[in-house]
């Protein structure tokens, strides 16, 4: 069956298992910076304001109710989720420039090599038995 070959070949991957640990990794970190937003920010932001609950902050309109203080909310969650990521990027980027690249040696430069080292076997050998 090549579709199912098709498609252990594209799942296995290297982007995609990586794109995946990302989303995996990045829904728990979600979930941390909601709870140090809801449960130690927020109420710092709410006791400078003078007791305010951001979160519960809205405005009613007619029968509807716009919940403007959820927003608010969204917006500091995002606000650090954003600097975070930039750290990390920043930090990624300065530490792949300090990391020097080193060429992969070529089929032809693996091959003379293993000749040379045959060669200097093959001389050895010659000097040991004169």
């Amino acid at each position: 069956m090549p579709v199912i070959k098709d498609f252990k070949d594209f799942a296995l991957k290297g982007n995609v298992l990586e794109l995946a640990i990302g989303i995996v990794i990045g829904a728990a970190f979600a979930s941390i910076v909601t709870s140090v937003v809801d449960n130690l920010l927020m109420p710092i932001v709410g006791i400078l304001t003078g007791g305010i609950d951001l979160k519960a902050l809205s405005i009613k309109v007619g029968s509807a109710e716009l919940k403007y203080g959820m927003f608010l909310q969204a917006s500091v969650t995002f606000l650090i989720i954003a600097a975070f990521l930039f750290l990390v990027v920043k930090s990624a980027n300065r530490a792949k420039l300090k990391t020097p690249i080193v060429p992969k040696a070529t089929t032809t430069e693996i091959l003379l090599t293993q000749i040379n080292q045959e060669l200097i076997e093959i001389r050895k050998e010659l000097r040991n038995r004169n």
